[in-house]
C-alpha cells in the first residue's frame, strides 16, 4: 500500500531539518532498517531508517532542500508492488496542493503560457504541500515554463546574483539543488579576470545549519551567561608516565580520557558543579555526564559521555573514541549531542599553550586544556625544569560562585597530580 514518508522529527522540539541525501533512488526496494536518507540538523548528520521493507515510488524533496518536520519527502509502497500513477497517490494522500493539481487557467499544461514563479513568493522551506515535478517539460522546466529548483538553491542563486535559467540542474527530474548553484558561483569567480585596481576576489561559502546553531547558540552564550574564569598550571609528569604505561599493555589512552575521569572524580568531590541554571531552579544532577569537544569539517561537535564517574579508564577511552570517529564521520545520533554539565576541549595537540572557552548552553561549564610543556618550576624551594599543562575554567556565574569553582579546581588537580586516583 502507498505512504508518504515524512521528513522526521530529530531534533527536540526542531521544526525544520535539511535533506543531506538520499540513500536509495526511486523503484529501488529496500529492507527494514536500511538507511533511506541523511538529514542535517543544527548539530549533526543523522541516518533515517526505514521502519519495515518497501519500494520508491518517488522522491519529492531534493538534497540540499530545508524541509518543515511532518512535511512529505518520498512516497513509499510495499515491497513487490507496482503503481502507474503516482501523480493520483500523491493526490489521494493529500500531498499534492490543490493549485497545483487544478488546470491552468491561461492555457492547456502543454504551452508554457503562465509566468515563472515568482522568487520572492517561493518560501524557504518545503512544506506540507509538495508541488508535482519531472512529470511534465523537459530538463528544469515544466510545461508551463516554470523552473523547478529547490528552495535553498533559489535563495543562493538570489543572493549570488545568479539567473536561475541560465543554470544546469542536476537533481531529480533535472531540479536545480544546492550543488548546481555551488558549481556556477564557484566557475564564474574563476572566470572573472579582476583588474589591478579592484579589490581582491572572494568567495562566499553559505552557512551550514550547524555553522549556524554554532553561531546562535554561542552568541547567546556570551550574551546572557556571565562568564567568569579560573586559571591552574598542572604538573603533569606522573599522568603521562601513567598514561605511558597503559598504553604498552593493551588500549590507547588519550590524555583527554585521563582529563575526563579527573573531572569527573571533582565532581563527586565537589558535587554543587554538578548542576546547571533553569529560568525557574537550579538543576543538580545524580550522573556526572560529561561532553568532549570534537573539531569536525562542518563545524564543533560536543557529544556526551553518560555516567563518566561509574566508568573504568578503557572504557572511557573506548567510548570517546567511538564518539569522535561518529562525530567526524556525521554519524551522531541527537541523543548524543544533548545533556550534561560541563565539557572539556583540548587544544593541546595544536600546540596551544593557553585559552579560555565559550560555555555550551545549557551547560554550566567548560574546561579549556593546554599542551603540554616543559617549563620552569620551583619544587622544593629549588628552580627545576617541570613538564606542565595550563588548563582554564569558564563557569556560569549564576550556577557557580568563584569559591565553588576553586574548590573543583584544586579537586581536578589533585585527582591529575596524583593519577593512581584515577584508577580506582
Amino acid at each position: 500500500m502507498a505512504r508518504l514518508m515524512r521528513m522526521p522529527e530529530v531534533a527536540a522540539g526542531g521544526t525544520s531539518a535539511v535533506l543531506h541525501e538520499w540513500s536509495v533512488a526511486e523503484r529501488a526496494e529496500f529492507g527494514a532498517r536500511d538507511v533511506l536518507a541523511t538529514v542535517e540538523t543544527d548539530k549533526a548528520v543523522v541516518d533515517v531508517e526505514a521502519e519495515e521493507g518497501g519500494v520508491v515510488l518517488r522522491l519529492l524533496v531534493a538534497p540540499g532542500t530545508s524541509v518543515e518536520v511532518g512535511a512529505p519527502i518520498a512516497v513509499l509502497a510495499d515491497a513487490g508492488e507496482t503503481v502507474d500513477d503516482v501523480d493520483a497517490v500523491l493526490l489521494a494522500l493529500g500531498a499534492v496542493q490543490a493549485a497545483s493539481a487544478a488546470p491552468d487557467p491561461e492555457g492547456a499544461p502543454d504551452q508554457p503560457a503562465s509566468p515563472p514563479v515568482p522568487e520572492a513568493a517561493v518560501p524557504a522551506t518545503v512544506g506540507s504541500g509538495i508541488a508535482l515535478h519531472g512529470a511534465a517539460g523537459n530538463g528544469h522546466v515544466n510545461g508551463r515554463g516554470r523552473i523547478f529548483a529547490s528552495p535553498l538553491a533559489r535563495r543562493l542563486a538570489r543572493d549570488a546574483g545568479l539567473p536561475l535559467a541560465g543554470l544546469r540542474g542536476t537533481g531529480p527530474g533535472g531540479r536545480i539543488v544546492r550543488r548546481d548553484v555551488e558549481a556556477a558561483s564557484t566557475g564564474r569567480t574563476a572566470a572573472a579576470a579582476a583588474p589591478v585596481s579592484s579589490p581582491a576576489a572572494f568567495t562566499d561559502v553559505p552557512h551550514t545549519p550547524m555553522r549556524r546553531a554554532i553561531a546562535r547558540r554561542l552568541t547567546e552564550s556570551k550574551q546572557t551567561i556571565p562568564h567568569f574564569t579560573v586559571r591552574a598550571t598542572l604538573r603533569v609528569e606522573e599522568l603521562l608516565r601513567l598514561r605511558s604505561g597503559l598504553n604498552a599493555v593493551g588500549t590507547k589512552f588519550s590524555v583527554t580520557d585521563l582529563l575526563l575521569k579527573a573531572a569527573a572524580r571533582a565532581h563527586t568531590v565537589v558535587p554543587r558543579m554538578n548542576a546547571i541554571w533553569t529560568p525557574d531552579a537550579t538543576r543538580t544532577f545524580s550522573s556526572v555526564d560529561l561532553a568532549v569537544a570534537v573539531a569536525t569539517p562542518t563545524g564543533l561537535l560536543t557529544p556526551v559521555v553518560r555516567g563518566v564517574e561509574g566508568l573504568p579508564v578503557a572504557a572511557i577511552a573506548a567510548t570517546v573514541g567511538d564518539l569522535v570517529a561518529r562525530a567526524r564521520e556525521g554519524r551522531l545520533r541527537q541523543d548524543e549531542l544533548e545533556g550534561g554539565t560541563f565539557t572539556l576541549t583540548n587544544l593541546g595537540m595544536f600546540g596551544t599553550e593557553e585559552f579560555a572557552a565559550i560555555i555550551n548552553p545549557p551547560q554550566s561549564a567548560i574546561l579549556a586544556v593546554g599542551a603540554a610543556r616543559q617549563e620552569p618550576v620551583v619544587q622544593g624551594g629549588e628552580l627545576a625544569v617541570g613538564t606542565v599543562v595550563h588548563v582554564t575554567l569558564s563557569a556560569d556565574h549564576r550556577v557557580i560562585d568563584g569559591a565553588l569553582a576553586a574548590e573543583w579546581m584544586a579537586a581536578f588537580v589533585a585527582s591529575v597530580e596524583e593519577p593512581l586516583r584515577l584508577l580506582v
